[in-house]
């Protein structure tokens, strides 16, 4: 029934875990581990695949190691029994040395973290926006050179960057000081690049928005939200709204779609049987089916 066809590419975008060490609770209420196991075991049940992970950042809350041995224990096996491969990316609360040994197995260094993947043709670049030790995001001349390089030659599907800090607005009075700093800088890289989409996080809110002409898909926290509506030019962290994105990779498009961790209540429900008897249907008779009283 669909005019689109089939997406040539599933990815599942989750930003902003902020797991804490053992036995803690985030900001003495949130149970960061209880967040994200309740959206693999809405994703288990749902059947879907995804082929890749991509966390962007703020994985731990103070880079503790203990964080993320549990963060990772919690997804791999999660990702391997999907066949799907998860991709890492640093934030401002992350520590480079500890996510290095704790989610890469590699040097516990402060070396940026920047990575390039590939998921069958479709290229995911992991940009490492951290400054260490601040709030606020920066992209190095040694990194735009190197995406420079990188992004010289097209991917077959074209590319995904995936970073913390997006760049883009905000109605939140304190972004100027945790934002990407000298943006013109990366938009000038990636303007006339085979770059397709970019993926952050940061706000702890959904959001979208234009970058070098390039859609920008900001994935809310599974963690606690920000409260827009707060008065007087505030901040208010809420324990409620949080949500994952969902990307769709067409051969012209690309789709995000913003999906809650919680399930509401169940107002009507339509089984997979019957779903697929309305696509066999024509549409007058779709039209017809849908307009009893029964299936509403």
């Amino acid at each position: 029934m669909s005019q689109y066809g089939q997406p040539d590419h599933y990815i599942l975008h989750v930003s902003d875990t902020h797991f804490v060490g053992d036995g803690e609770l985030l900001h003495g209420k949130v149970d960061s581990d209880t967040k994200l196991a309740r959206l693999f075991d809405r994703l288990a049940r749902t059947g879907q695949r995804p082929e890749a992970i991509v966390f962007t950042g703020d994985l731990a809350d103070a880079g503790n190691p203990q964080a993320y041995a549990r963060l990772r224990a919690m997804v791999e096996p999660a990702a391997e029994r999907l066949g799907a491969k998860v991709i890492w990316v640093m934030g401002n609360h992350d520590s480079r040395p500890a996510f290095r040994a704790g989610l890469l197995d590699t040097e516990a260094t402060q070396e940026s973290v920047d990575i390039v993947h590939d998921i069958d043709g479709l290229r995911i670049i992991a940009l490492d926006s951290t400054v260490p030790g601040h709030h606020h995001g920066e992209i190095t001349d040694e990194q735009l050179a190197w995406l420079t390089d990188v992004l010289a030659t097209p991917a077959p599907h074209g590319t995904l960057l995936a970073l913390h800090h997006p760049p883009v607005p905000s109605p939140l009075a304190l972004l100027d000081l945790v934002d990407l700093h000298d943006q013109h800088r990366l938009e000038d890289v990636l303007r006339g690049t085979d770059v397709r989409g970019i993926l952050g996080g940061h706000l702890h809110y959904s959001t979208t928005c234009t970058f070098a002409g390039i859609p920008v898909s900001v994935a809310s926290a599974t963690c606690y939200t920000q409260d827009l509506f707060v008065q007087g030019g505030g901040m208010r962290g809420q324990d409620s709204g949080q949500s994952f994105n969902l990307v769709h990779v067409y051969s012209d498009r690309v789709l995000h779609t913003v999906v809650p961790v919680e399930e509401g209540e169940t107002l009507y429900e339509m089984s997979a049987e019957l779903m697929a008897a309305l696509q066999n249907m024509t549409t007058e008779e779709a039209v017809r089916f849908l307009s009893q009283p029964v299936a509403r």
